[in-house]
């Protein structure tokens, strides 16, 4: 009977998200129609910016693939962050600022240090992802301590993570033109020529596998360690995991530290993958909010939040083709809003699903009924 309900749960964990992907697409062809486009040829933008085929003209392009890839690395990080804070009851909303002081970190090593690539790559990558954790300590510890709400923390910190990096830029690394650093030597970049060749001429770069194993570490820590059980038990009850003898305030400090590693990863890949110079930035990209959503639709599991980033990715990289074809490339925008509101409705959509259930089972019931009294006629 257990068995039955755990699948029936995990049954509709993947459900709800599929129904919540769907409605808004279908929101989305409304906006299209609307406009008055065809909302096939938004579908055909998406075909093209996932598989880089082009269904309506033919022909097959791979730098489409690269570039979904590209935009979709930093957002998968950065719901692994959202999402592993969720998982042990906190709300990570300073992704954004964890990925902007991993960014400088790693600019500042990219710059400083000389190394041979194999060294210089993985020291850039540490140091992306400790000044990231060591941002996220801050909320984490003045939670545990003082019990200063981790959001409004996070938010403030965000500013002040931006700050930072442009007075950073500007004053230490001495950027000439005021918007970015010399560039940084072919050692300390993840660009490759052949991954360039391979897709066409994309952005492409070795990111994707500190990525792929953020993403097992993830699912490893949480689901198949001691340590990652005692971070969930502190999320789901703080008080009993105290009495059960578990450090709830060294698991609150070590969830955001976690949390925090994971995004300042995103900000070493963009920085040293996607551009290969420190920047100065005018407001906040973006990554750390799109990653609140993709760690909303992918239910805060790791396969989740892959295909949701991917999902995500695939919205934004598709934008300058749908703006080719007429469609506003805002389209994307709205859908991925669509998608996090019908996942908000997650209650509504179970009752919906329910409703459904039941119907279905009363026709079935009937149907058996009046089978049975043909029967006996």
């Amino acid at each position: 009977m257990a068995s039955t309900i755990n699948k029936a749960a995990k049954g509709r964990k993947v459900l709800i998200p599929l129904v919540a992907v769907a409605l808004g697409f279908v929101l989305g062809s409304i906006v299209v129609l609307l406009t008055g486009k065809n909302p096939l040829l938004m579908f055909n933008a998406i075909i093209r910016g996932l598989t880089g085929i082009d269904v309506s003209g033919g022909g097959f392009n791979p730098r489409h693939i690269g570039e979904l890839v590209i935009q979709a690395m930093p957002i998968i990080l950065t719901g692994l962050s959202v999402g592993f804070a969720f998982r042990t009851g906190l709300f990570n909303i300073g992704a954004e600022g964890q990925l902007m002081m991993g960014s400088l970190a790693a600019t500042a090593v990219a710059l400083t240090v000389k190394a041979p690539a194999f060294i210089h790559v993985p020291l850039i990558m540490v140091a992306g992802m400790s000044a990231g954790a060591a941002w996220g300590a801050i909320p984490g510890f003045l939670k545990a301590r003082f019990n200063v709400h981790e959001v409004v923390v996070t938010i403030m910190l965000n500013y002040t993570a931006l700050h930072i990096n442009n007075w950073t830029i500007l004053n230490v690394f001495k950027s000439v033109d005021r918007v970015k650093t010399a560039e940084f030597p072919v050692t300390a970049l993840l660009k490759d020529q052949w991954l360039a060749d391979l897709t066409n001429g994309s952005r492409l770069n070795w990111g994707f596998v500190p990525v792929v194993l953020a993403i097992i570490a993830f699912w490893f820590i949480l689901e198949k360690t001691t340590f990652g059980f005692s971070l969930r038990a502190v999320g789901f009850n703080k008080d009993g995991a105290k009495y059960a003898g578990m450090k709830v305030n060294r698991n609150i400090v070590m969830s955001m530290v976690i949390a925090g590693a994971f995004a300042g990863l995103a900000g070493a890949i963009i920085t040293t993958g996607t551009f290969s110079f420190g920047r100065t930035l005018s407001s906040a990209e973006g990554y750390g909010f799109d990653g609140i959503a993709v760690a909303l639709v992918g239910m805060t599991q790791a396969p989740g939040i892959l295909l949701a980033g991917l999902l995500f990715g695939v919205l934004k990289s598709a934008g300058p083709l749908m703006q080719s074809a007429g469609i506003p490339r805002e389209i994307g925008g709205i859908i991925q809003a669509s998608i996090v509101m019908f996942v908000a409705m997650k209650l509504g959509i179970e009752r919906i699903l329910d409703l459904a259930k039941s119907k279905l089972s009363r026709k079935s019931a009937q149907a058996a009924l009046d089978d049975t009294e043909e029967a006996r006629v």
